[in-house]
């Protein structure tokens, strides 16, 4: 999204917080929308039929991207598009923890080597970007066009998952708007996950925003023109996901043997570790620090993403199972991911940028780093969590 951009608009989105504007359009999309569509199959329709819907009409918006010649119009056709999307994360996780409990699985067996074939369809995509010489045309949008109508499409065969608080009593006016999910917040210990998820989801964002921009400035030294990494700069960050199919198969294991404050506890150590490798790394001598960076985004996303959204079905009661996940992505993807763009954006501009517009990668990364070590460090000390508790009821929680 964001080297398209920058090859259609010559430049014009040059600084770091107008490439942060670019990238908080997925933040501003997911702060209600993963929630409010988790209301509506908690209440009203199908999971698996909204998640098609939303898929179809996310295929239309990506069509039209490429027509787009306006930056202010290319914003609002993006966060359309967005709009439809992002709830599609919770809900395929909706979806799928529905499907495995009707056959009688454990979720937190079965779900992560099946949530594996996604990653592995992310890197395909990737690859197929690179290899056809498309990650700065704007043929990519029809690609994910073409490949989002037929996610659409195929939705509605997947298994039923029927919204289970249809017929439940509305005792109260939360009861009455479905905000049930949000009592969630009442208790302690699911107030505090909540909150570092979103720190957590900044710094998501910050690899997001920031990660294919860094490796791709390095074109622009002459020492390391000709690289790998400058030449397929997406085959090397494809690695993160390779590393996440392996992570994410460890997850039944770590989190039954830790639980989940020390399995987020890794995730957090694993992105300081993250973004110190990218602030000592280069295409060049240093390319084996760029390529562990990668291997460690691995455990830094699934650790906390993955493991997050089990430990929310696992200790949350069916009537509310798509709310809850909504509200978790919203925290993540949406609150999370709105002011780790728009923030880091301003103290980039502020602090790491020279007179020539160049950026101090070195210092930028650096700095992210010190952030994750500062949650890392207080986490453990505000969160409590019994292990193998049973899913909290709403009365207990209102």
């Amino acid at each position: 999204m964001l080297t398209i951009a920058h090859y259609w608009f010559g430049n014009k989105l040059g600084t770091a917080t107008q490439f942060s504007a670019i990238f908080s359009t997925m933040g501003i999309s997911a702060i209600f929308m993963p929630a409010l569509a988790g209301i509506l199959v908690d209440r009203v329709i199908n999971a698996e039929k909204l998640y098609g819907i939303l898929h179809i009409l996310g295929a239309i918006a990506l069509f039209c991207l490429p027509l787009v010649k306006d930056p202010t119009i290319f914003f609002w056709v993006m966060l359309l598009n967005m709009i439809f999307y992002m709830p599609t994360l919770s809900l395929s996780i909706t979806v799928a923890y529905s499907a495995l409990k009707n056959n009688n699985e454990d979720v937190i067996t079965a779900f992560p080597p099946m949530r594996t074939i996604g990653t592995v369809g992310f890197i395909a995509a990737l690859w197929t970007v690179s290899l056809t010489g498309n990650e700065s045309s704007a043929n990519q949008f029809y690609i994910a066009s073409a490949v989002a109508l037929s996610l659409g499409i195929y939705a509605f065969t997947l298994p039923k998952c029927p919204p289970l608080s249809r017929n439940a009593p509305k005792k109260t006016f939360v009861d009455s708007l479905g905000l049930n999910a949000f009592t969630l917040f009442k208790n302690p210990r699911f107030a505090i996950f909540f909150i570092f998820s979103m720190l957590l989801g900044a710094a998501l964002q910050l690899t997001n925003a920031y990660g294919d921009v860094f490796i791709g400035d390095f074109r622009t030294v002459k020492i390391y023109q000709g690289t790998i990494a400058v030449k397929y700069p997406a085959i090397i960050m494809s690695i993160s996901q390779v590393s996440e199919t392996l992570f994410i198969l460890a997850i039944p294991f770590f989190l039954k043997k830790f639980g989940i404050k020390y399995v987020m506890l890794i995730s957090m150590l694993a992105w300081v570790l993250r973004f110190g490798l990218f602030a000592y790394g280069n295409p060049a001598g240093g390319l084996w620090m760029l390529v562990l960076s990668c291997i460690v985004y691995g455990m830094a996303f699934d650790f906390f993403n993955i493991s997050g959204s089990l430990f929310v079905e696992t200790n949350t009661p069916p009537e509310i199972r798509g709310s809850a996940q909504g509200l978790f992505m919203m925290m993540v993807n949406g609150f999370g991911a709105f002011l780790g763009s728009i923030i880091s954006g301003f103290l980039i501009d502020e602090f790491f940028t020279y007179a020539d517009h160049s950026k101090n990668w070195h210092g930028i990364w650096l700095s992210f780093a010190a952030y994750a070590l500062v949650i890392a460090v207080i986490f453990p000390l505000v969160f409590r969590n019994k292990r193998d508790a049973e899913p909290q009821r709403l009365a207990d929680l209102a």
